[in-house]
C-alpha cells in the first residue's frame, strides 16, 4: 500500500495524531510505503513516525498567523488565506498533478484542504483526520471579512468532498461536514523511565518533575527569575538555554517525549490536541496558560477536564514563576483511571475499508 500523508506543521500536535495513526497501520501493513508531505524537518518527523518514508518538505496549507504561542494575529492570517485563494485553482491543478504522479492508494491529510480537493480531481480515495478544521478556524477569525464567504466555501467543498472526515475525540464540531466520522482519542501511552531520568540528573526519588512544554510555539518563560520551588526540578528544550539551578535540558536525556511526559509528575503547558490526551492517557496532571479565544480550547479542556486533571495557570504566574499553590492544587486533585486510547486502530480500520473500496 502506498499511503500520501500530508500533515499540517502549526505545532506538534498534527504530527502526533497522524504519527499514531500511521504506526499503527504499519503494524497491519508491514510492506507499506510512505510519502509525508509537511514543513517539519524530517528529523522531527522521524522522532514520532517509526517506519521508513520519503519526505517532501513543504506546506500545502496558510496557517494562523501567530504572535505568541497563545495569540493569532487574524489580520495576517487573512491576508495570507486571501492570496493563497487568489490562486486556488492553479493550487488544485498543480497538486492534483503531484498525486497522479505519485500514484497513492489513498490520501490523508491533517488536516490541509488542499490535498484532499486534489485527491478528488485525481480520483484517489482520501480522508481528512483531526480534531479541528481550518475552514472552522478561519471562520472564527476572518468570517466577517468580505472575501470569507468565497474561500469558506472552496475549504468546505474541499472536507466535504472527501470519502470521510475522520474526527478524532476530542474534536470540535464539525457540524457543517456531512462526511465526518467520530472516532476514540489518538494518543501514545508512554514507556516511562523514572529510574533514568533521576540517575542522568542526580535526583532523589521523591523530587517532583514538571515538563514545561509549548508545542512548538515561540513562547520561553523567563525562568532564570523563577524561584525555586522545594523539591520540584523542572525539564525544558535544550535551545531556550535556560539558566535555572533546577532547570535541565530533556533532550540529553535521550528520550521520546511521550516516554518522557509519562514520567513526569506534571507538564506545564498550553491547550492542545496532543499535549492534552497524551497527559490523560498517561494519567499525567497538566497546568495550562490559556489560549484565549482559540476555538478548540473549549472542548479540549472540557475532555480533560472529565477524563484527567488539569488546573488554568495565569500568564503572570508563569512570568513570574510564582506556581507553587497551582502545583499543590493540581497534586490534590483526585486521580482518573488513565484514558483507553483505541482511536489509531479505528482509523486504520477506516483506511482498509477505502483500499477495499478506492474513489472511481
Amino acid at each position: 500500500m502506498h499511503l500520501w500523508l500530508d500533515i499540517s506543521f502549526h505545532g506538534y500536535g498534527h504530527l502526533a495524531q497522524a504519527a499514531e495513526v500511521i504506526n499503527a497501520c504499519a503494524i497491519r501493513h508491514p510492506d507499506l510505503r510512505l510519502t509525508v508531505k509537511c514543513a517539519a524537518p524530517r528529523e522531527v518527523i522521524a522522532r514520532r513516525i517509526r517506519v521508513p518514508f520519503t519526505h517532501i518538505q513543504s506546506a500545502s496549507d496558510v496557517i494562523m498567523a501567530m504572535t505568541s504561542a497563545v495569540e493569532v494575529d487574524a489580520d495576517v492570517s487573512a491576508r495570507g488565506y486571501q492570496a493563497f485563494h487568489r490562486d486556488w485553482a492553479r493550487h488544485v491543478a498543480d497538486y492534483t498533478a503531484l498525486l497522479r504522479h505519485a500514484a497513492p492508494d489513498v490520501v490523508l491529510s491533517n488536516v490541509a484542504y488542499l490535498p484532499l480537493a486534489a485527491a478528488e480531481r485525481a480520483g484517489i480515495a482520501a480522508a481528512g483526520l483531526c480534531s479541528l478544521n481550518w475552514a472552522d478556524i478561519y471562520a472564527h477569525y476572518c468570517g466577517g471579512r468580505p472575501e470569507a464567504a468565497e474561500i469558506l466555501g472552496e475549504m468546505r467543498a474541499a472536507y466535504a468532498g472527501a470519502e470521510h472526515f475522520i474526527r478524532l475525540e476530542p474534536a470540535m464540531p464539525m457540524h457543517d461536514l456531512p462526511n465526518r466520522v467520530a472516532v476514540a482519542p489518538v494518543a501514545r501511552r508512554g514507556l516511562p523511565d523514572r529510574a533514568h531520568i533521576n540517575k542522568q540528573l542526580g535526583l532523589q526519588p521523591d523530587q517532583r518533575l514538571v515538563l514545561v512544554n509549548m508545542g512548538g510555539m515561540h513562547f520561553r518563560p523567563p525562568m532564570e527569575t523563577w524561584p525555586r520551588l522545594p523539591g520540584v526540578t523542572w525539564l525544558v528544550q535544550q535551545d531556550w538555554r535556560v539558566q535555572h539551578a533546577d532547570a535541565h535540558a530533556f533532550e540529553p536525556l535521550g528520550m521520546a517525549f511521550t516516554d518522557l511526559l509519562a514520567a513526569c509528575d506534571a507538564v506545564l503547558g498550553k491547550p492542545g490536541y496532543g499535549l492534552f490526551t497524551e497527559a490523560a492517557v498517561n494519567a499525567v496532571p497538566l497546568l495550562y496558560l490559556s489560549r484565549e479565544d482559540w476555538p478548540e480550547e473549549s472542548y479540549l479542556v472540557d475532555w480533560l477536564v472529565r477524563n484527567g486533571r488539569c488546573l488554568e495557570v495565569s500568564a503572570a504566574a508563569i512570568a513570574s514563576g510564582e506556581l507553587e499553590s497551582d502545583l499543590a492544587a493540581l497534586w490534590a486533585q483526585p486521580s482518573p483511571p488513565p484514558v483507553r486510547s483505541n482511536g489509531a486502530q479505528q482509523v486504520v480500520k477506516i483506511i482498509a475499508e477505502m483500499l477495499q473500496n478506492p474513489a472511481v
